[in-house]
């Protein structure tokens, strides 16, 4: 299996480099990413301006645009041939509930529902220092031993599984349990501060917490000990209207 590598934390984050080791081992793997952290930023494509390569080795690529710029460099046969399946991940911190409306990472695996094998975005659900005492391999471990069971799957045209892994040693992990999206309370209100020069500048307030703490939501089953995975895709049609 050909796989395209991506993320949105940015192509030398330590969550793509464990994950990128793991892949390398049972597939042939490609790394697109952007050049530095794009967390946030959703399915956004830059249309503004062109878009410049890093060629950091004969595997990898940074680009200094979002996810979803990357996979349309990736899949494009310009710099790779077309991979059979879109990774994105291991993304720092949690991407439950009203995440994925947000989340680079799973923008990133959206853009990938088209290829023959499903897209997949992987997170580790931790509170700990970014990049500091985050150890990404046992969850690149877990990962790894769960491919074969997830290319067992029969699943709809376009779907992108969604993957949150407590952040546990291996052995205090569970098992894994497919969920439906949680939800999140409004996020906190803008900060407001003073930049050196004086001007006012706002900074994002902090996602809200889960709404409910429900049996079988991607919060309810990271938050006792399991591996959750969420069948998404990209129709938001409301069909109960």
């Amino acid at each position: 299996m050909t796989i395209l590598l991506s993320n949105d934390d940015g192509v030398r984050a330590p969550g793509l480099i464990a994950l990128a080791k793991a892949l390398s081992a049972v597939a042939e793997l490609h790394v697109i990413a952007p050049s530095y952290d794009r967390s946030g930023v959703s399915n956004c494509l830059t249309l503004d301006r062109p878009l410049q390569v890093e060629r950091l080795d004969e595997q990898t690529i940074g680009v200094n645009g979002t996810p979803t710029d990357c996979i349309h460099l990736g899949t494009s046969d310009i710099y790779f041939p077309e991979p059979d399946r879109v990774i994105s991940g291991i993304n720092y911190g949690a991407n439950m509930g009203d995440d994925v409306l947000y989340s680079g990472t799973v923008a990133a695996a959206m853009e990938g529902r088209f290829l023959k094998q499903p897209a997949i975005a992987i997170s580790l659900v931790t509170s700990k220092p970014k990049e500091i005492e985050v150890d990404f391999n046992p969850a690149a471990g877990i990962f790894l031993e769960l491919m074969k069971f997830l290319e067992s799957l029969s699943l709809p045209e376009a779907t992108v599984l969604n993957i949150n892994i407590p952040d546990l040693p291996p052995g205090k992990i569970k098992g894994l349990k497919f969920t439906t999206l949680g939800r999140r309370l409004k996020s906190e209100n803008p900060v407001r501060t003073e930049n050196p020069r004086g001007k006012t500048v706002f900074w994002i307030g902090k996602a809200g917490g889960p709404v409910e703490d429900t049996p079988g939501t991607d919060f309810h089953e990271v938050a006792n000990g399991y591996i959750s995975i969420t069948p998404i895709h990209a129709d938001m049609t409301h069909t109960k209207v």
